[in-house]
């Protein structure tokens, strides 16, 4: 079972890379099939669970403890029956996990429960038409019980940490108005299919994927694509589901029905990192593996010493079972997924989402945070604070009047103080033309037949334009210059506050020994001004993109474990080249497939919370891990009989109970998990 799902997970990534086409239809399909493993686990449960009760009190050891006496003719045949039932319905994952397992040579937990299981089963039933012992029915019965359940939990956890990425990605409009020859109807998203048509009004999300038929507008695709701009879209241009309209309205032929969206894709993309094994998962395997080999070597051990130096059959079989049950890794079962499930809802209420669960688990190896400063360290609202115009025939209205022509379709922070500004002084804002991007460095367009660019000093240094004589700017100001023709016009200097948290993250951050470094594209000034208000190690300014990357680099190559944080627009290079990418920022990075983990809130805080807790969480798997395997050390010998000659010897119940009891000391610690603010 646990290499069938396994396998699935690969499947389902293979399907997700081919992104569109044939792929999406087969991915739902693996999506289908995960719930429904999770209702055939559940079903499963509720069956044994319902069986447990009768098993149990037919039991002549629980009749025993509880001083009952409920026999009567033919209960032990009943309790046969009911017990097969159990053994068979309940347990058949597990004896099919046992034979994959075996087909492909890798025993581990399965072939463990398959073969407890089996041997408790055939040994009771032998009892019963009989062989002189005592059945060992129930702990058959609470084995597989508790077996499934863990399994069951498991692949919730999975699910759920899904669902609660889905709560993030409502994106998708619940209606679409679909053009109709005579009139315009309003109807549900998911009843949309290839070919229909849709009129999407201004301000409104597109509903499906699709090609524009007529009309253009402005469109927001951050929350999908990570292009904090919007994006101009015409006649015969393709449109993403949950992109936000601009002021224009258009019509948009569907390419495919609303389950095959990029968007969909993007919350597949994620679920299938939640559905990966983490490191620690595998480690948990490789425990219940030896645990495996150590148990059936040492039961079949124990078995041939007591058979063979005198002892009866049933006693030989009874020290075996018991062997075999103590070291049943329940609680190992159980160790990791509980802290999965735990961390996963945690993390997703904080604003953590968790694409990838080793990256989480690694934030404790991290030894040096590499900050982006906009947005993340400082507010990202920036204020206009000098605007200086270097021609004569220019005033500061005009300068600001011509920029703010090419930041009206940025969302970019620089764009929105200088728009505020603009609005401020009731300047009308021109119409500007062949808008276009330059990356990291700024904007260019057409403005009254003027061709207008708003540039960064880096842009200027890179082109050999000189700075001007006189120009003044404090080291907390960033800088914009704008360029009419050729000639540089003037430079608008810009204002970031930072953050009232960024300091107390980055002190935090220096309790754990964990450095900080502030990397960004601003200039040196700003930069070593921001990093010695917040008491940071060290910064590194007027970086490209592309040049992020190599920062990053050469940092890992020095032997830091680099955790990047980035909007996850110019940063996806180097959040995908550090060892953990966090995206930071509620809107661009959700489809920032390049970060293993989003931080939903741009607070810096939210950063070092999240390193605490993969410290926290990973310490948790760890004790968990060590519990469920360690109380076997103790109780493996006894089971086995070491002590018997000094009468002690533990009792299949009484190993079962032991395992029951770790599984819940396991279980309880994992609740105890959190999330330190």
């Amino acid at each position: 079972m646990e290499h069938q799902s396994h396998q699935m997970n690969m499947d389902k990534m293979n399907h997700i890379k081919m992104h569109h086409g044939t792929g999406q239809s087969m991915d739902m399909a693996g999506h289908d099939h995960h719930a429904m493993m999770i209702a055939d686990f559940k079903k499963r449960f509720y069956v044994v669970l319902l069986l447990t009760i009768p098993v149990m009190l037919l039991s002549m050891q629980i009749q025993q403890w509880l001083h009952l006496d409920i026999s009567f003719r033919g209960s032990a045949y009943l309790l046969f029956v009911l017990a097969s039932v159990v053994f068979f319905y309940g347990g058949w994952p597990f004896l099919t996990g046992w034979l994959s397992e075996t087909k492909a040579k890798n025993p581990g937990m399965m072939t463990l429960i398959g073969f407890a299981i089996s041997v408790a089963y055939a040994y009771s039933a032998a009892t019963v038409f009989g062989l002189k012992g005592m059945d060992f029915f129930w702990e058959l019965d609470t084995l597989i019980l508790i077996m499934l359940l863990g399994h069951w939990i498991e692949m919730r956890s999975v699910a759920g940490a899904s669902k609660e990425l889905e709560l993030l990605v409502q994106l998708m409009p619940d209606e679409a108005h679909m053009v109709m020859p005579d009139m315009v109807h309003d109807v549900t998203t998911d009843t949309l299919k290839e070919n229909d048509i849709i009129l999407v009004k201004p301000g409104e999300k597109v509903a499906a994927d699709g090609i524009i038929l007529e009309g253009k507008s402005y469109l927001n695709e951050s929350m999908l694509t990570g292009e904090s701009r919007p994006v101009q879209k015409m006649k015969g241009d393709k449109v993403i589901a949950g992109s936000i309209n601009g002021n224009g309205s258009f019509q948009v032929t569907v390419s495919h029905a609303a389950k095959d969206s990029y968007l969909s894709q993007v919350v597949k993309l994620v679920e299938d990192a939640q559905n990966s094994k983490s490191k620690t998962q595998l480690l948990a395997d490789t425990a219940a593996k030896w645990l495996t080999i150590i148990a059936l070597v040492t039961g079949i051990t124990t078995f041939l010493y007591w058979y063979l130096t005198g002892q009866t059959l049933a006693f030989a079989m009874e020290r075996m079972v018991t062997v075999i049950v103590i070291c049943c890794p329940h609680a190992l079962g159980l160790a990791v997924p509980l802290v999965v499930a735990k961390s996963t809802a945690l993390s997703a209420k904080h604003g953590l989402l968790i694409k990838n669960r080793t990256a989480f688990e690694n934030a404790r190896k991290i030894t040096t945070v590499v900050f982006d400063k906009t947005g993340t360290l400082t507010v990202g609202k920036f204020e206009v604070s000098k605007i200086v115009p270097l021609q004569k025939e220019l005033d500061e209205r005009e300068l600001i009047r011509l920029a703010s022509s090419l930041e009206q379709n940025s969302e970019h922070p620089i764009a929105t103080g200088i728009l505020q500004k603009v609005k401020d002084l009731k300047i009308t804002i021109p119409m500007a033309e062949n808008f276009k991007a330059i990356t990291g460095q700024g904007v260019e367009a057409t403005v009254g037949g003027q061709k207008i660019m708003v540039v960064s000093p880096g842009y200027l240094k890179e082109n050999k334009l000189t700075i001007p004589d006189g120009f003044t700017a404090d080291d907390t100001e960033t800088v914009v210059f704008v360029i009419i023709g050729k000639e540089l016009a003037g430079y608008i200097a810009l204002s970031d506050e930072v953050r009232p948290e960024s300091a107390e993250a980055v002190k935090t951050l220096k309790q754990e020994n964990i450095k900080s470094i502030l990397l960004t594209g601003d200039n040196s000034k700003v930069a070593a001004s921001v990093s010695k208000t917040l008491g940071m190690d060290s910064f590194i300014a007027e970086v490209l993109p592309h040049q992020k990357l190599e920062k990053i680099k050469e940092l890992q190559s020095k032997g830091e474990f680099v955790a990047m944080t980035g909007d996850g627009v110019n940063d996806a290079p180097a959040l995908a080249q550090a060892d953990i990418g966090i995206a930071v920022g509620s809107g661009s990075d959700i489809a920032a497939e390049t970060a293993g983990i989003v931080l939903v809130n741009s607070n810096p805080k939210d950063i070092v919370s999240l390193i605490l807790f993969g410290k926290a969480t990973y310490r948790k798997m760890i004790q968990n891990l060590a519990w469920a395997t360690g109380y076997n050390v103790i109780a493996l010998p006894l089971a086995a009989g070491v002590l018997y000659n000094q009468g002690i010897a533990l009792s299949p119940a009484a190993g079962a109970v032991l395992m029951t009891v770790s599984t819940v000391v396991v279980a309880i610690n994992a609740s105890l998990l959190k999330v330190k603010a």
